[in-house]
């Protein structure tokens, strides 16, 4: 459960955003989204190559 403190007069918009910000970093969405759909652990070991092989050839790319 997330608990954001609000302090005596602190703007409610602060507040939603320290919540938000909070909520981003547990990951909850992307774990929901992940889990959603199952994937084969193959599946996502070719997924993790591909994308280490796209960042390699755009750090090349930059030298």
């Amino acid at each position: 459960m997330i608990i954001v403190p609000v302090k005596e007069g602190e703007n409610i918009e602060r507040a939603l955003k320290k919540f938000k910000r909070k909520f981003e970093k547990t990951g909850a969405v992307r774990e929901m989204r992940s889990r959603k759909n199952f994937q084969k652990p193959s599946e996502i070991r070719r997924i993790a190559k591909q994308k280490a092989i796209y960042v390699q050839h755009l750090r090349l790319e930059e030298e």
